[in-house]
């Protein structure tokens, strides 16, 4: 059995906007752009979720919306900028075998290398920029199961290559 993890940065945020908080920031035109894209990319390749977990913060919400991809959401504050243990707590207690999770950095970059036994040979895997997407597959039969260096990069795309920017 496996698991697969799809690990989404979301994509970019406006910083010119008169929000109340960080939490509120919408998506810029960018990003409007990139999440289809990144969805887009999702689908030739056959890496849909059956399940996402998400940030509940305005940007990841909107990345989610935006990707179309039709499954249950659940938006949760406790991945609104997470840690490593955390981003791994939460995946730990997905349901499905197919899980996306959508969040923030520095806490994706972070946890994507250290969720992976070998990072994919990608100039931007070290940043992990807004939009960026690892899949990765765990030999494990549920989430319950996850460890630390244990997943298998099956692909890793950012958001600019797709477009062609």
């Amino acid at each position: 059995m496996t698991c697969t993890l799809i690990l989404t940065r979301h994509a970019k945020s406006a910083w010119d906007t008169n929000v109340p908080s960080d939490h509120a920031r919408p998506l810029n035109k960018r990003g409007r752009r990139s999440a289809p894209a990144i969805a887009a990319w999702m689908r030739e390749c056959g890496y849909l979720p059956d399940q996402v977990i998400s940030s509940s913060s305005q940007r990841t919400r909107e990345t989610c919306e935006l990707m179309g991809l039709g499954v249950p959401a659940t938006f949760t504050e406790r991945l609104y900028h997470a840690n490593s243990d955390m981003i791994f707590k939460v995946l730990s207690e997905a349901e499905q075998k197919r899980v996306m999770v959508i969040g923030h950095n520095p806490g994706i970059a972070a946890f994507a290398h250290t969720i992976v036994s070998s990072p994919p040979d990608h100039a931007r895997f070290d940043d992990y920029p807004t939009g960026a997407t690892l899949v990765a597959e765990f030999d494990i039969g549920s989430w319950r199961e996850l460890s630390w260096s244990s997943g298998k990069v099956i692909d890793f795309a950012v958001p600019r290559e797709l477009l062609g920017e």
